[in-house]
């Protein structure tokens, strides 16, 4: 835990480097105890908090919860970090945020998943992450150098984490769709590449990672799109009404994109059985072009005496002749039927 001051502005977030001296500070061993930040909020208007807690222990969860006066099944959904994505809305005025965080690993193609909650009241901000991404150092960075936001105070917070986790939905999503194309060609190509079905449902697997990030987010983005969010100052509308833009762009290329990939699975297992198809066909005219002369060659080697051709001068050749002959037109009649 910890905090800063800046323009009026008191917030808050964690690197691992400065751990122990923010914990001393927001456990009233420093600066300031949590249970003063309300008062200092209150002497100084136009200020809030900003409290950024990264992997918190429950004990340590629970006491910002009950200096800030949060609502108890939020604080539980927070503290799980495979809580399902929501925002919801309190009566007066509160906003508790659930984001899935999102970053894409180019090497493996894998998306990797990590949460973080927003807490929003009159004068406090409450971040709670879990997982190795979506530092919110930058968001804490961009909130000091904006009066524009800070002038809306932890309304400016949840707008700046919101819009960092929604950027990195559409640079994900967009990684994904150069995959699903480069899959799509494999597939279609004339010369079939690596485009397995597992490559194919491993692809699938990971839009599903965007799916379950972006889904639960649709209807507020609705609501942000339609200006239709009560909760927050009305000069923030168009910027979270661009986060609404973002979520529904992102939610229409996952559904297209699992569409795709879909049509991609069957494509390419159907390709696989025509290929194989292909393959038995030609195995089985070979296969029957090579029984006529075992055929014959059985037949003349049973040495009958009692067979004319064993006594003629023209025997060998005539029974050479009759089974490349016969070889020829199987293999003409099979050539002509597409098997070989």
């Amino acid at each position: 835990m910890g905090w800063y001051h800046a323009d009026g502005a008191v917030a808050a977030d964690q690197s691992a480097t400065d751990q122990a001296a923010a914990e001393e500070e927001a456990l009233g061993t420093g600066p300031v105890a949590l249970g003063e930040l309300k008062e200092r909020c209150e002497s100084n208007p136009g200020s809030f908090v900003w409290i950024g807690l990264f992997e918190p222990t429950r004990e340590e969860l629970q006491d910002v919860a009950d200096a800030f006066g949060l609502d108890q099944l939020q604080v539980e959904d927070a503290a799980n970090p495979h809580q399902r994505a929501k925002v919801e809305f309190g009566d007066e005025g509160e906003v508790f945020a659930l984001l899935k965080l999102l970053d894409y690993t180019a090497v493996t193609s894998d998306v990797e998943t990590g949460q973080v909650a927003i807490f929003v009241g009159s004068w406090y901000a409450v971040t709670v992450r879990h997982g190795s991404i979506g530092d919110l150092t930058v968001v804490r960075a961009r909130l000091s150098a904006s009066p524009t936001l800070r002038a809306h105070g932890p309304y400016g917070v949840l707008y700046g984490v919101m819009d960092s986790a929604v950027d990195a939905y559409v640079l994900v999503m967009d990684e994904i769709t150069d995959d699903v194309s480069e899959v799509e060609t494999e597939v279609f190509a004339a010369t079939p590449g690596h485009a397995s079905p597992q490559l194919i449902y491993n692809l699938k697997r990971e839009n599903q990672e965007v799916r379950r990030a972006v889904s639960p987010l649709v209807v507020p983005a609705h609501m942000f799109v339609n200006l239709d969010f009560e909760a927050v100052p009305h000069g923030l509308k168009q910027y979270f009404r661009d986060i609404g833009e973002h979520v529904l762009r992102v939610f229409d290329a996952v559904e297209s994109a699992d569409n795709l990939l879909m049509t991609l699975l069957m494509a390419s297992t159907s390709l696989q059985d025509l290929q194989q198809n292909k393959d038995m066909r030609k195995i089985s005219a070979w296969v029957a072009i090579a029984a006529v002369p075992t055929m014959i060659a059985g037949i003349y080697g049973m040495n009958f005496d009692q067979m004319p051709e064993l006594h003629e001068n023209w025997g060998y050749p005539a029974v050479l002749a009759l089974m490349g002959g016969a070889c020829l037109l199987i293999f003409r009649a099979f050539k002509k039927s597409g098997w070989l």
